[in-house]
């Protein structure tokens, strides 16, 4: 997966092939995006194993009880397993559209816009800040998505530091689910704060400032989901409805 930032402070995720393209035209307002691929059939099966400390386990119980707010649903589960299993509530009781306000209400309660703002007023759009943003991503929310790194793209023609390359999604690893991946993750964050996907070995790019292609016409909707869904073997369910 990668992030990358762009004219402004927004995220995108993509497929390469997408990041490619994409990076030939100019955004002009704040966005993010995400795009799916397939799988070798036994990555899902490579799970890793995360030592979480205790700023992790801080982060991740403070968003897994946003998430329980949102949806009315609590759960006793602890750490990662929490989340995964409020975030799996979301999914099964509501429609696809409902799934994605749900989880950006549970945003605003883990992360104020009022707060937010002020940073965007500190940081406003510019290649410090697109880079400072992208290295923020790889040291503060491994919790959530798992290992990243910094990479270049090129913006108006300049080489920056505002890609970030998750090499292997948590949340996608852990529900081996194109669906709850797409309307629990993607869909919000790129209203949230704008970003994309690339299921292709579970990484993802996230591109700050690029503009998110419309629902019809994201790749990611045409991916059918992954052989070890437990959303598909446990409920039953059409991930992608």
């Amino acid at each position: 997966m990668m992030m990358a930032q762009h004219g402004n402070n927004s995220l995108t995720l993509t497929s390469p092939y997408q990041w490619m393209m994409k990076l030939k035209h100019k955004s002009k307002s704040p966005f993010v995006v995400g795009v799916l691929a397939r799988p070798a059939e036994n990555i899902a099966q490579e799970t890793n194993v995360y030592k979480d400390n205790w700023f992790d386990h801080l982060a991740i119980n403070h968003l897994s009880k946003s998430v329980q707010a949102s949806t009315g649903h609590s759960n006793r589960k602890s750490g990662y397993e929490s989340l995964v299993e409020a975030a799996m509530v979301a999914y099964k009781e509501f429609n696809s559209n409902e799934q994605k306000e749900v989880i950006i209400q549970a945003l605003d309660r883990a992360f104020p816009r009022p707060i937010l703002m002020l940073i965007r007023t500190m940081l406003p759009p510019s290649k410090f800040a697109r880079e400072y943003f992208a290295a923020f991503t790889t040291l503060f929310f491994a919790w959530l998505v798992g290992p990243s790194e910094v990479r270049e793209s090129e913006m108006n023609g300049r080489r920056e530091k505002n890609v970030v390359h998750i090499k292997k999604c948590r949340f996608l690893e852990k529900t081996n689910c194109v669906g709850m991946c797409i309307n629990l993750c993607k869909m919000p964050s790129q209203s949230f704060i704008k970003d994309a996907f690339d299921f292709d070995d579970m990484s993802c790019e996230m591109i700050f400032g690029q503009e998110p292609p419309p629902s019809t016409d994201d790749p990611a909707f045409k991916q059918p989901c992954y052989r070890l869904c437990k959303t598909k073997q446990n409920h039953g369910m059409n991930c992608l409805s």
